[in-house]
Formats: C-alpha cells, structure tokens, sequence
C-alpha cells in the first residue's frame, strides 16, 4: 500500500513540475495592439537535428512538450547544422478588423519556414530567407515578413523553423499592416538619410582630391564607401537592390566590406595622422596588422567563408587607429588629431552598443531602436567629425601656405632693397673703374708701341736663331750617327769580353740587366731557325700573356720561352741563372757551390742544386762544347 502511495505521489510531483516546465505564457492581441516584440519567456523552442521533423509532426500533442523554453534574451540557433523549432502563442481577445504581420529582423537567416492556422484552425505554409531570391518574398522588404491568415477571437499557436548556416538571432515582432507600413517608410526614409549623406561625403571629398591631389582623400573616400557597403549589406539593403537575384552573395559581401572597411580605415589613418613621421613603431605595427588582416581575408574568402562570421575580430584595427589618434593628439599635439579622436570615441562607442544589443541587454538601457542601428550612428558621426579632422588639417595647411607666402612676400620686399643698394653701389665702382680702364689703357697704348719696337728686334734675333738651329740640327744628325757606331761598337766589346775573359756579376749584368733582356736573348736563341708550334706544327704565331712567349694562331697553344730550356721551372732570377751558367763553363764545373753563393748571393744549397744541373748538362753534351771558345754556355741553354 505504501509502495503505491509512493508512486502516486511521485507522479503528481512530476506531472505539476511538467506542467509548470512547459507552460507557455500567451500573448494578448486586440485592436489597439499595433506592435509586439516577442520576449524571451514566451518563445519556445526546439533542436531538429535529423531536419526531418514536418509541421504534423511538430503540432502534434507528443511533441508539445518537447518544447524548451528560452534561456536566452534572443533566442539563436547554437547548433548550425540542426533545424530550430519555434513556437509562440497568440490569444485574440476580440475579432481583430485589421491584417496583421509577423516579422523576422536578422537578415542573414537562410531559411524561415512559417505555419500560420487560417480560419479553419490548419496551418498554411510560407517560406523567406537570404537564399532565396529577393523577389520571392511575400513583402519586398529586407526584413521577412508573414501575413497572419486569421485574426478572429481566440489562441492560437504560431510554428517557425529557422535553418540558417550563421548563427542567429531570432527576434520575432508582431505588426498590424497599417503599423508595417508607417515603420516601414521611416526606415527607408532614414536609410536614405544615411546613404545619402555616405554619397554626399563621397562626392565632396572627390572633389577635394582632384583639386588637391592629397591622397587622405582618396583613402577617405575608399573608407565610406566601404561603410556604405557594409551597413547595406547587414542591412539587407545591398541585397535588395543590387544583387536581388544572387543570394549567395549574401554569404561574401559583409565579410568582403569588413575588410576593405578595417584596411582602408588604417590606411586613411596613417596618411591623416602622418603617422609614418610622427610614431614610426605605430606605422609599423600598422602595416604588420594590414598584412595579418589581408592573409586572413584570404583564409576566409578560398578556404573557409565560415570564419567571415567573426566580426568581433574588426576591434582590434578600430582599436588601434582609436590608440593611434590619441597617441599622436596627446604625445605629438597634432591638432587635426583630436576631431579624429572624437569622431572614433562615437564609432567605439556605437560598436559597445551594438554588442550590448546582440547580447539582448539594449532594452534595460538604451532601448532597441538606438541599439540596432547604433553602429550606423556611431559611423555617421565619425564620418563627420573625420570630414572636421581634414578640413582642419587642410586648415592647417593653408595657413601654414598664408605663412610661408607672407614669408617670401617680405623676402621680396628685402631682396629688391639689397639689390637697389647693390646696384647703387655697383654705379659708383663701375664709374671708379671706367676712370681707372680708360687710365690703364692710355698707359698701354704706350706699352703697346714699345712692345712693337721691341717686337721687331725679336724678329732679327728669330731669324739669327733659325739659322743657328738649323746647324744645330745638322751637328744632332752626325752626332745620333757616331752614336749608334758608338753602341754597336759597345756591344760588340761587351759580347768579346764576355766570351774572352771571366767578368764579375756587375759587368755580367750590363749585357744582361733584367728579365726581359734575357727572354729576349732565349727568343732569338731558341727560335733562331723559324717558330713551330710543338702541338700542331703550325708556324704562324702572336705574341703571349708573358714577353716573348709565343701563341700558335691555330690551337691557341702558347709555348714559354724557357720551356725546352736548361732554365725550365727556374726559381732564381733569370740573369742570376745566366751568370750561373756562365760561370761553370768558364771554370768547366769546377766552381765551388761556396764561391758561386758568394758571387750570386744566393744560398749554398741552391747554388750546388743548379751547378749539379749544369754540370750534368756539361757532361752530356761535352763533345758538342769542344773547340766553341768562351761563348760555348750559350750552347748549354738548350734542350736537345
């Protein structure tokens, strides 16, 4: 009996628990409701991750407390690749004369299906979304919108499915047609307003630039324009007018707008600012962030456009081009600065609002019409008071110009005085030096006349220097011959003596003084009989990268002068090793290695090196030395 009493009881605690879980609070509509914004506690939802549930199979009475309420301010869809369910209840306390709508506000919602009950209590389908073509939506409008089928007395219970790639807030507001319709045009009359003012920004600052050619301007221009995009594009205006019939555009275009938005927006700062001037270190963290910034645009734009979603990510460029205006009007007291300061304080502020708003906390502080569209107000006054930073900086500017002209006005003033009192000067010292010419030329005239006399006396003793030179010239011709006979004549005594008697190193080197002398000499013993080149036999040859080597004209193969010579890979110098030579047929190779150190003043050791050679050389051509005289060394030289 317990046991059962215990059963009991646990099934009405769990029945009253149930009900009080699942309990759905109704809305009340009458006719003097124009509007309703949906609140968190009286949306239900529930997850569809098979996304195969249908509308049977959602009303039915098994699934009515599947239903979860929701925790969130705004309900979203967390798992993006499940279908959400919604439902909301409607209770018309009286027959409602006037048609009524209900309406989606996140533009990047894919895919809505509505079930709206008509009079007969069966639900009628309609379907919205970004991936559908703009023109297939019930209302040409950017939000989505679905026309309620009945608004007799009675409750009655509303089913969305929302399927969306992004995630989503799912605010949903109920509006009377005549309600839609006025809050409609004041939307598009305000977002005229702003893109108008976007246009008009655009165009005065075109202007600007083709008349100063600053390009601040340009990238100024570059900047809204990308504004203009961006809030179009989040405000489904883009959609709905310029690419209505490519949805998947949707999915691209506030990324893409983001990004030219937070470059063009640094950009324009460093050339506002100067900032490559007056903070280096900003100007490169700036430029080290515009590269981050574009490899991430990349990433999101061929790899993954899911990464787009984060949005969050555009604070950190708007912080620093907030930091950098600050930081240049405070440190550099830059005037110009601090209408840019001013004009990105609004847009931070509009960005914190915007925040606030997704976060569903707008309505405790703000209310929901500043923070939906606070990010466009927050850009519309920063657009202003950026248009306030350039016409002061262009303030600047001119009169920095006004200066700088005044400045050279009075330099003129000042030159054109120094020059008066210049050229008066120079009238004074010119007449001076008129009178001093006119004296000093009176003078040379005179000079002139006695140069002329003396000139003449020149020209006799010219023609008595002609004669004499033309002697001279004779006696230099008999001369130049006795010299040559002189030479030859030295020559011939040199080569007797050499070949007769036995001379010391000096007289030695007075026949053969260098290394050229004695190259030449090999030449003319070594090729006495006519040139062949030993590689190909040819006997036409130019001169070689050494004196007196020889290049064959035909295989370019260049033959030293000592090769085939006794003084082959020789390292003494080249007369010291024909003195050598010289010395050991005279004394037929019975000089000491000492003796020949002390006359060369080579060492002992490398004297016998060679006078072993020689002597070797000697021995082998000793019948072909016999009866020569003296200049039998000569005959040593050569390689048999």
């Amino acid at each position: 009996m317990l046991k059962k009493l215990t059963s009991v009881f646990s099934f009405v605690i769990i029945t009253l628990s149930f009900n009080s879980s699942y309990a759905q609070r109704a809305v009340n509509v009458d006719s003097k409701l124009k509007e309703y914004i949906f609140k968190a506690d009286e949306v239900v939802c529930l997850e569809d991750a098979s996304n195969k549930l249908t509308i049977a199979t959602i009303s039915s009475a098994a699934y009515q407390s599947k239903f979860i309420k929701n925790i969130n301010f705004y309900p979203k869809n967390y798992n993006r690749s499940s279908a959400y369910w919604y439902r909301i209840k409607v209770r018309f306390k009286e027959d409602v004369k006037q048609n009524a709508i209900i309406e989606f506000f996140d533009q990047i919602t894919d895919h809505i299906e509505s079930y709206l009950p008509d009079t007969n209590r069966k639900y009628v389908k309609s379907v919205a979304g970004a991936d559908l073509n703009f023109a297939e939506r019930s209302y040409h409008h950017k939000n989505f919108e679905f026309l309620i089928n009945t608004t007799k007395k009675g409750e009655y219970y509303y089913y969305f499915r929302v399927k969306s790639k992004d995630q989503v807030n799912v605010i949903i507001v109920y509006r009377t047609i005549e309600r839609f319709i006025g809050y409609a045009l004041s939307e598009y009359i305000m977002f005229g307003f702003f893109y108008g003012m976007i246009v008009i920004f655009s165009f005065h600052n075109l202007l600007m630039f083709l008349a100063v050619k600053r390009r601040q301007y340009f990238f100024y221009i570059l900047y809204i324009l990308s504004v203009g995009l961006y809030e179009m594009s989040t405000d489904g205006i883009a959609f709905q007018y310029l690419w209505p019939n490519h949805p998947v555009w949707n999915e691209y275009a506030y990324g893409v707008s983001l990004f030219f938005l937070s470059t063009f927006g640094l950009i324009f700062t460093k050339e506002l600012l100067h900032v490559k001037i007056k903070a280096p270190t900003i100007n490169k963290v700036i430029n080290v962030l515009l590269g981050v910034r574009f490899l991430f645009f990349l990433v999101c734009l061929f790899y993954d456009n899911d990464l787009f979603k984060y949005k969050f990510l555009e604070a950190i460029p708007l912080s620093l081009c907030f930091f950098t205006g600050i930081y240049i009007w405070w440190k550099k007291q830059y005037g110009p600065a601090r209408f840019f300061v001013l004009g990105y304080f609004f847009l931070f502020m509009g960005f914190i609002i915007k925040i606030v708003h997704i976060l569903g906390w707008s309505r405790l502080f703000i209310g929901n019409v500043v923070g939906y569209y606070s990010l466009s107000f927050g850009f519309l006054l920063e657009m202003v008071f950026l248009s306030f930073a350039i016409g002061d900086q262009v303030r600047i500017l001119k009169r920095k110009k006004e200066n700088a002209r005044k400045q050279i006005i009075k330099q003129m003033q000042v030159n054109a005085d120094l020059k008066d009192s210049i050229n008066k000067e120079l009238e004074i010292k010119v007449a001076e030096r008129t009178k001093e010419v006119q004296q000093k030329s009176k003078e040379l005239q005179q000079k002139n006349i006695t140069i002329e006399d003396q000139n003449e006396e020149l020209l006799s003793i010219n023609a008595l220097l002609e004669q004499q030179a033309e002697e001279i010239s004779r006696m230099n011709i008999l001369l130049e011959k006795d010299n040559i006979t002189l030479k030859t004549n030295i020559e011939k005594v040199t080569d007797a003596r050499v070949n007769a008697t036995e001379l010391d190193f000096d007289e030695f080197s007075l026949k053969y003084p260098d290394r050229d002398t004695c190259y030449k000499f090999l030449a003319e013993l070594k090729w006495e009989n006519g040139y062949a080149c030993i590689k190909c036999a040819n006997t036409t040859y130019c001169n070689g990268k050494v004196p007196f080597n020889r290049r064959c004209t035909k295989c370019a193969y260049e033959e030293s002068v000592l090769h085939q010579t006794i003084f082959e890979n020789n390292r003494i110098p080249i007369n010291k090793a024909f003195y050598l030579v010289y010395l050991m047929y005279n004394h037929k190779g019975a000089i000491s290695s000492h003796k020949l150190s002390e006359k060369l003043g080579i060492r002992q050791s490398t004297c016998w090196t060679y006078a072993s050679k020689i002597k070797k050389v000697m021995e082998e051509r000793k019948k072909d030395l016999k009866g020569v005289g003296k200049s039998g060394w000569r005959k040593l030289v050569l390689d048999k």
